[in-house]
């Protein structure tokens, strides 16, 4: 493991706490040592209190930020000596422990303090870094780990039996960490937990850390259990995507909500899927309590849905009271699918979360087949599980109530996605919550967004054999589809008929007639599949009721997709899918309608530009995002018993009313 601190990046960072927000960053860098929101570090500054005296603080990272990204703000500022008391209490529930940290901020509107701020608060050291790292997992996970770990590291390390996080910890921890501690002592390991490095400053704890890890790779590669031999892996041929989707579906009605659901099939992961030992080793459980929370329960091997419905059943029987608040149904389930023939499935409500599961597992199967290499793979007990899985503070977030947006666990396929009406389609359904595949020409739709929840693929709608692998990529991301607008079309020079070559003719009924049908083919069974209802919006044109002259191939194509819609709404009506056509007009924010072009025809009509864009009988302008957020609704419970109807959006053309 290479250290990342850099002298010249380090002299941008001022005082104690900048330092800290530093060496947090470099340790968030790097997956191999925290994931998603995992790990902590903390210092302790001598600051002024309001008074003029002067009073030691623990500045601690407070909950919901991650340390890769972290900020000073991110940091909560508790009072050490109120902290340092609770210590001395011989019991003190999670909630209360909670409860305790937040009143002990200085300052009301930071973030709360981690669950770890007592066990940072007892080390009598300025810095403190906390990580998972995978190396060191390994060992602490393995038969015979704890004393690897007092032969690797002998005193420099204080050695904790694995106790669940919170005041618990931190009790056991001050008992046995000043017993222990000598002067070579430069870190802690938990066991099944992680490790702890501390110092004099930032970069002498960030140091520790890096050293004490590298050790720990060094030693599993001399014991060959670090390189993980990955034999090229038979794939079987693609499978359906009905039976992807037909799987989310089940999922998502055990849920009781639209999920995501994602596979990975590369060589680690159908190696570790098809392991010998998979139905054992994976369900000993995750890496670190962290991974329990975040994965939820043990992974489901196979495709057995019963067990994911099952797990619904046995956690609502044994925890759910009358008097207790409603728990979201999702939060207590598996997030993890192993399956030999599809891969490692990650579930989530959004594709964050998916892919937040689906990381974790990853680093979770490498430190299992290390470990199994090394003697085998032990992990915590199944009461360490279930008290972890159950522990107060996360029932406490549970009840919370959650408003998500109304499109979240649902999937949205926008064609011509890149710019225009399109681009416009794509923001409205990401704002709503809805994952997002968009397919465009232009070479430039894969990195339109870098999130989890959009996944851009450059594809010719005409290409039949590009559409099909484009809907096996989506699938293979988010499981399924519910929402369709295709969108994608062109609108060729204006040419009247006596001048319009059978060429023209043909080209502008192939892009916009024949590949709208062949993907309303294709996608039809997925819709069907939908877990709430499928959805369909075709992005019709004004030229459909009031063609214009020098239009003919245009105004045919769109017609003539108008009516394949209503014909799609009346022949799908049966698998609750409906199919609704908006027809825009004079949406000039397009790639079409540079600022030449539109002067140019402002002045042929010896108008202003803006007078030309308003053009209509509400003298409004009609924009991408206006077409989007009509788009999007129709899609929505406000039309839930809308099919095959047209509207227009064009500030009201006479010539149409």
């Amino acid at each position: 493991m290479q250290s990342l601190w850099r002298e010249e990046e380090a002299a941008q960072y001022s005082g104690d706490l900048g330092l800290r927000v530093y060496t947090s960053r470099l340790l968030g860098r790097d997956p191999d040592l925290v994931l998603h929101g995992g790990g902590n570090t903390s210092v302790k500054i001598l600051e002024p209190n309001l008074f003029g005296e002067a009073e030691e603080l623990l500045y601690i990272k407070g909950s919901g930020w991650d340390l890769e990204q972290i900020e000073a703000a991110g940091f909560a500022p508790v009072r050490l000596n109120p902290v340092l008391r609770l210590a001395t209490l011989s019991h003190l529930s999670d909630p209360q422990m909670a409860n305790a940290l937040r009143t002990s901020l200085v300052d009301a509107s930071a973030p709360s303090p981690s669950v770890e701020t007592i066990l940072h608060a007892l080390l009598p050291h300025k810095y403190v870094d906390h990580t998972h790292a995978d190396a060191v997992v390994t060992l602490t996970n393995s038969v015979g780990g704890a004393e690897r770990v007092r032969f690797l590291y002998g005193e420099r390390v204080v050695v904790i039996p694995y106790v669940m996080p919170g005041f618990q910890l931190a009790r056991l921890c001050a008992e046995l960490f000043p017993a222990q501690a000598g002067p070579q002592t430069i870190g802690m390991v938990l066991l099944n937990h992680g490790l702890f490095t501390f110092g004099a400053t930032a970069q002498q704890s960030y140091t520790r850390m890096i050293e004490l890890v590298t050790e720990a790779e060094e030693f599993l590669q001399r014991q060959q259990a670090w390189t993980i031999a990955l034999p090229a892996q038979q794939r079987s041929p693609a499978p359906a995507r009905t039976a992807r989707a037909a799987l989310r579906r089940q999922l998502s009605a055990a849920a009781g909500a639209p999920l995501l659901l994602s596979f990975d099939d590369d060589d680690l992961a159908l190696h570790f899927a098809r392991h010998p030992q998979v139905e054992t080793i994976a369900q000993q459980g995750p890496a670190t309590p962290d991974h329990v929370i975040r994965t939820k329960r043990l992974p489901l091997v196979g495709r057995d849905v019963q067990s994911y419905v099952d797990a619904y059943r046995t956690y609502f029987a044994q925890h759910q009271s009358s008097s207790a608040a409603p728990l979201t149904m999702l939060d207590p389930a598996p997030r993890v699918l192993v399956d030999p023939e599809w891969g490692i499935g990650a579930v989530g409500r959004t594709a964050k979360d998916a892919a937040i599961a689906a990381e974790i597992y990853r680093h979770t199967m490498q430190i299992i087949l290390r470990a199994e290499q090394l003697g085998g793979y032990r992990a915590l007990s199944a009461a360490d599980l279930f008290e972890m899985e159950y522990w107060d503070l996360e029932q406490v977030k549970l009840r919370r109530p959650q408003k998500q947006p109304p499109f979240t666990g649902e999937v949205a396929l926008v064609t011509g996605a890149a710019s225009g009406i399109g681009r416009g389609c794509a923001e409205s359904f990401l704002a709503r919550g809805a994952a997002v595949i968009g397919l465009d020409l232009n070479p430039a739709i894969p990195e339109l967004w870098r999130r989890p929840d959009f996944l851009g693929i450059q594809c010719d709608v005409t290409d039949g054999d590009a559409v099909e692998a484009a809907l096996e990529k989506g699938l293979q991301r988010f499981g399924g589809l519910d929402m369709v607008v295709l969108n994608a079309g062109i609108f060729p020079p204006g040419r009247r008929i006596a001048a319009l070559s059978s060429e023209d003719w043909r080209r502008v009924l192939a892009i916009n007639l024949d590949a709208t049908f062949a993907l309303m083919r294709s996608v039809h069974p997925l819709l069907a599949l939908a877990p709430a209802t499928g959805r369909m919006v075709i992005v019709g044109s004004k030229n459909v009721p009031a063609p214009g002259p020098g239009a003919a191939a245009y105004s045919a194509s769109k017609a003539a997709v108008t009516q394949l819609a209503r014909v799609a709404a009346l022949e799908w009506g049966d698998d609750r899918i409906r199919v609704n056509v908006v027809h825009p007009n004079a949406v000039f924010d397009t790639g079409l309608w540079t600022p030449e072009v539109l002067q140019s025809r402002a002045d042929h009509y010896g108008m202003t530009v803006q007078q030309y864009k308003t053009h209509n009988v509400l003298h409004v302008e009609v924009t991408s995002h206006d077409v989007g957020e009509l788009v999007a609704e129709l899609c929505g419970p406000l039309f839930a018993k809308t099919t095959g109807a047209q509207l227009p959006i064009d500030g009201g053309n006479d010539r149409v009313i």
